[in-house]
């Protein structure tokens, strides 16, 4: 059951550097900068990111009063110059810090305060690259000395910067055309103290006003960054996935190269595509067509895989003009899903989709949005946010998705059950994922402005 409360993702990739010789001069993008390895060092760095939220809190309430104004230090805190300090930071940081920065920002305007959620918002899609020094040392840490000579093209520019590593285009010995996945240096071994301490950042600054306890939502995004963190892992999910899609024509997983793949590299086919961003210029027919397909597959994911690419950043996703095709890519954060937990999701959309509210409270039950002894106005409250959340499956018809309010309909419910009523619980920590990819798609379907018959896509998958 989505509980829709962010913004679309945006990215986008800067043009290929020309063919050249396998050497690394200083890059064209600007003001590359090293990644902080040590955990003494990046937890310096999150404390600056601190002190600079109260220093510059303090120097605008202290303007305030000059001017004969009184001090509002809150709301200097909150302010859009604050937000933009704590980004850079987070940004130049990169790794589970940045990530975090991400999940924050996808919780929306009305959790967060609108300056934070519009100055995080650029982290889902942006971090500032490696110098070229750092990116020699990592290349041949993993590939030993002389790993020029794997390759007749090495392009310095990457095609993208994000919150653990960054991608390279590259020509091996042999003429396969390559992406080069390449983490961050000291992104794995300091997962667990970055969460903690960017944990820490925001309960010391209140900006999550909701009264809960994260401690079951912190252990679960360690565990699926330590698992993104694990390029060879990605390439195990990678090349199942590919498998399990392979008789979809519509869609394109690029290849692992496994000789080129180490723990912290992932070597993958580099593939000929578009942002999704270029679909907004073709026919509604043609947006419908890749909407049904991505939706398609959320539901193929979810009820038949139960394997899901939890991550719906718009740059995870290309399209392919030549050949139509949605072209697939990260897989970092995919994640399996037991049969018991697949079986409550189908049997309460069939009950959302059925208007039968007993069965929506007993399968609330069972995932964990509400205990057994809850009383009937949570129980009511939860049939009301299912039964709005999943208005498409309830849609007869294309349901238009870039019209649609929905987002903050179920908000400001949402807020009035959880924050005005306390109706609601936290939703279980293995949920939190599965959110993010139901709100993601969403969102991604909105931008496409696609017109989806989610009713008639979820129905093969519920039947029996």
């Amino acid at each position: 059951m989505p509980v829709i409360l962010g913004n679309a993702a945006r990215s986008v990739l800067p043009p290929l550097m020309p063919a050249k010789p396998p050497s690394l001069p200083k890059p064209k993008r600007s003001a590359p900068a090293p990644i902080p390895q040590t955990r003494l060092g990046r937890f310096a760095r999150i404390g600056m990111a601190a002190g600079g939220l109260a220093a510059g809190a303090v120097a605008q309430g202290l303007k305030r009063m000059a001017q004969g104004e009184a001090p509002d230090f809150r709301g200097a805190l909150l302010s859009g110059a604050s937000a933009t300090r704590l980004a850079e930071r987070l940004s130049k940081l990169r790794g589970a810090a940045m990530k975090i920065g991400q999940l924050v920002s996808m919780q929306g305007d009305d959790l967060l305060p609108p300056e934070f959620a519009q100055a995080l918002s650029v982290l889902r899609s942006q971090a500032t690259s490696m110098p070229p020094e750092q990116l020699r040392r990592v290349l041949g840490r993993e590939y030993g000395k002389g790993w020029e000579q794997r390759f007749t093209r090495f392009d310095a520019e990457p095609l993208a910067a994000a919150s653990i590593g960054q991608v390279h285009r590259a020509t091996s010995l042999d003429g396969r055309e390559l992406a080069l996945k390449i983490q961050y240096p000291g992104v794995a071994r300091s997962i667990a103290s970055d969460v903690d301490n960017v944990a820490t950042l925001l309960r010391l600054f209140n900006l999550l006003p909701i009264d809960l306890d994260v401690s079951g939502l912190v252990a679960e995004a360690k565990r699926q960054l330590m698992q993104e963190a694990d390029y060879l892992a990605e390439a195990d999910f990678l090349e199942h996935y590919r498998r399990l899609v392979a008789d979809e024509p519509r869609l394109l997983v690029p290849r692992v190269h496994r000789d080129l793949t180490t723990t912290r590299i992932l070597a993958m086919d580099f593939i000929e595509a578009e942002p999704l961003d270029t679909l907004a210029d073709l026919p509604q027919s043609q947006r419908n067509a890749v909407g049904d397909v991505f939706e398609r597959l959320l539901f193929r994911e979810l009820f038949e895989f139960r394997v899901m690419q939890t991550d719906p950043n718009f740059a995870n996703y290309q399209y392919q003009s030549s050949t139509g095709r949605l072209v697939l890519l990260d897989f970092g954060s995919t994640r399996h899903f037991e049969p018991a937990f697949v079986g409550h999701y189908a049997r309460i959309s069939r009950a959302i989709m059925a208007g039968d509210h007993e069965a929506v409270v007993r399968e609330a039950i069972g995932i964990g949005y509400l205990a057994a002894d809850d009383p009937p106005e949570a129980q009511a409250a939860i049939v009301e946010m299912g039964l709005l959340a999943c208005e498409p499956l309830c849609h007869a018809g294309r349901y238009d998705f870039r019209a649609s309010d929905l987002p903050s309909r179920l908000r400001r419910l949402g807020l009035d059950l959880a924050l005005r009523q306390r109706l609601l619980r936290p939703p279980p920590p293995e949920t939190m994922f599965l959110h993010r990819k139901l709100v993601g798609s969403f969102l991604l379907l909105a931008r496409l402005g696609a017109q989806v018959d989610a009713r008639a896509a979820i129905r093969p998958f519920l039947a029996g």
